[in-house]
């Protein structure tokens, strides 16, 4: 099932947004300058069989910032419900990536990127203070948000317990830990990930809901990573490491 449209600009996110067989229509800018990545957009649109048409610059203009000559319009799929998270299928090895209050459109973009680079199969996020999925997240995504299924909830702690009904070990990225993530050996099977907000971290609620925390060891002067990138250190250096294939 899909919800209303939105207008997805840049060449990046409108490729992603044919690729995920949501775009239903390319629009160029008259005299836009033949680039590679233009010409890839137009070929994946022959491909999938979606139409790609010229429009006036000025058009483009009123319908997105920053698009450099080219936007689509995109689907937008259903999110998935919080009560579907315990029950859907999942493999044995799924990654489910949750973010606990990220505000910032382009951290939720960033951190989304990493999400599904990584090969997360969910992506949770808040209903309320928390950052949507908006245009601009998903063009700071490089079009990932177009491809990873996403949760809404309104309850981040009762949303882990969930996932634990359905064999989820929930690893929670926390400052405050005495674990450090080279000092602790991570789960097997099905793991789910989360990242608390840019200014606060995990709420009390979700670090008590965690399995485990863990976390970066900090050996500049700066005393913390931004929440996205926080995120692609944990996947790429605690979880992926010890997972089929996470090595490679």
């Amino acid at each position: 099932m899909t919800r209303s449209s939105l207008v997805v600009a840049g060449r990046r996110a409108v490729l992603e947004a044919v690729r995920a067989g949501l775009a239903t229509e390319v629009l160029v800018a008259r005299g836009a300058r033949s680039t590679a990545a233009l010409r890839d957009v137009l070929q994946a649109s022959r491909r999938a069989g979606v139409t790609a048409r010229e429009v006036d610059r000025s058009e483009l203009d009123a319908l997105a910032r920053d698009h450099h000559g080219v936007a689509a319009r995109a689907r937008m799929r259903e999110p998935v419900g919080e009560r579907e998270l315990a029950t859907r299928e999942y493999g044995p090895q799924d990654l489910v990536v949750v973010l606990d209050g990220i505000e910032d459109p382009q951290n939720l973009g960033a951190a989304a990127r990493s999400a599904e680079a990584a090969g997360a199969t969910l992506l949770v996020l808040r209903t309320h203070r928390a950052a949507a999925v908006t245009a601009a997240a998903i063009r700071a995504s490089a079009g990932a948000l177009l491809h990873l299924p996403v949760a809404r909830v309104a309850n981040v702690p009762r949303a882990l317990e969930r996932l634990k009904e359905a064999g989820f070990v929930v690893i929670g990225l926390d400052e405050t830990s005495p674990v450090g993530v080279f000092g602790a050996e991570p789960p097997d099977g099905r793991v789910a990930v989360v990242v608390g907000s840019e200014g606060q971290g995990l709420s009390r609620l979700t670090r008590r809901t965690c399995d485990l925390l863990v976390a970066l060891p900090m050996r500049g002067r700066v005393g913390s990573l931004n929440a996205s990138a926080a995120l692609a250190a944990l996947l790429y250096a605690f979880v992926l490491p010890h997972r089929p294939g996470g090595g490679h």
